[in-house]
């Protein structure tokens, strides 16, 4: 590796170091990884991640058309570099298509997109392998050791990107879930205490009214229990009375 290519990395995983101070989405996070894989591999036509997980196989932030047709027909055929490299969890280098004895039948169909080149690279987290990320170029022998070394490097990185914004992702997603659970049980508490000043025994028969109302109109609890509250707080000078077979949702009046 020259000094040239040693500066471009280092300025490269300091951009990427910052994200992880940051509070990036996935997107955002592969996009930043595949540019500069792309403008650090010289010689690179095409770079992007393969993300692969129990929703599926998929590309994300591909630079170039070709990326997303060469990893589209991987996904289809189930072989190719990028599948290798997660599959095995090695990087995987392409010097010249045209020689190329694996994956014949991906090799066959990727004759018309001028693919010469190539390198992949797993993405690991822990005992996990989540992808791989992948550079094509339309010259052959474009890379080398240093290229697999390189782009092994990248891949590291994208591995803590993608695991640090997932987790914030699921934090954020579990934060707000309890928010609105919390925001819901109190909703819940306060119709309780209307059915129960209307002539509920008890707070457990209130929610059983409140659960076989949600029941007989096909709306949720949370949403009976808000009407409850609704319309006894703009009605304050009426009492709600106990739930009658008749009303469509069973606990206003």
């Amino acid at each position: 590796m020259d000094q040239v290519e040693s500066t471009e990395l280092a300025k490269a995983l300091a951009r990427m170091s910052a994200v992880l101070l940051s509070q990036e989405s996935v997107a955002t996070t592969v996009q930043l990884v595949t540019t500069l894989a792309q403008k650090t591999l010289s010689g690179t036509a095409g770079a992007g991640v393969s993300l692969i997980d129990a929703v599926g196989k998929r590309t994300t932030a591909a630079s170039d058309p070709l990326v997303r047709q060469a990893d589209l027909l991987q996904y289809e055929l189930d072989e190719g570099p990028c599948l290798t490299a997660w599959r095995d969890r090695v990087p995987v280098r392409i010097d010249d298509t045209h020689g190329e004895r694996r994956w014949p039948r991906w090799i066959h169909e990727i004759a018309d997109l001028g693919i010469r080149s190539a390198v992949s690279a797993p993405m690991l987290v822990g005992d996990r392998s989540i992808g791989a990320i992948k550079v094509y170029s339309v010259q052959r022998a474009t890379y080398d050791e240093d290229s697999e070394e390189l782009l092994g490097l990248f891949a590291q990185q994208a591995a803590i990107l993608l695991a640090k914004a997932q987790s914030y992702r699921d934090a954020q997603e579990l934060t707000d879930n309890l928010r609105r659970a919390l925001a819901s049980r109190d909703l819940i508490g306060q119709a309780k205490g209307v059915l129960i000043a209307g002539g509920a025994r008890d707070e457990r028969e209130a929610f059983a009214m409140l659960v076989s109302a949600s029941q007989r109109s096909n709306v949720k609890v949370r949403d009976v229990a808000r009407q409850l509250v609704d319309d006894a707080a703009s009605g304050p000078g009426r009492s709600p009375r106990r739930p009658r077979p008749g009303d469509p949702n069973g606990v206003t009046g």
